[in-house]
């Protein structure tokens, strides 16, 4: 579903003449060729599955978050404000991101599934959290709520 949905919003792009939206979406299939290429070797031949292409795309965002950071502490705004703009694009083919309170409930629930009692256990509720909240959890504000909860 999410492979067609990004092919559709490619071939929309291209009508609509929107140039940051498709060197975007050509980016992310780039991306996405470059990991079913790499399943091909472990004896998947039909693609990554959508929950893989959902790491992927909180991958791109990370590395996009950092560019700007290093962008805005360089002074370059324009570069900045590009990252941006390929993280909003990337974000339409995510699902809705979870807010604060779901997040921490969430936190909750995974540490009392694995019974997790120390900063030790952060891996498994970690673990929890990404198989079930693929794609709907910013991980890294995940991990430190998690820590906090923890310790």
């Amino acid at each position: 579903m999410l492979r067609s949905r990004l092919t559709e919003s490619m071939k929309d792009a291209m009508r609509s003449k929107d140039a940051r939206g498709l060197g975007t979406i050509r980016l992310i299939l780039a991306a996405l060729k470059d990991r079913d290429i790499a399943a091909r070797s472990k004896g998947n031949y039909d693609g990554i599955a959508e929950d893989e292409i959902l790491q992927m795309f909180n991958g791109m965002i990370k590395q996009r978050r950092e560019s700007i950071s290093l962008y805005e502490q360089g002074g370059r705004c324009e570069l900045a404000q590009k990252e941006q703009e390929e993280i909003e694009v990337i974000q339409r083919f995510m699902p809705k991101q979870m807010d604060d309170a779901a997040m921490t409930a969430a936190v909750k629930d995974a540490i009392a599934a694995v019974e997790a009692k120390g900063l030790k256990d952060m891996g498994r509720v970690m673990a929890v959290l990404k198989e079930k909240f693929a794609g709907q959890m910013d991980f890294t504000s995940a991990s430190a709520t998690v820590k906090q909860s923890l310790a």
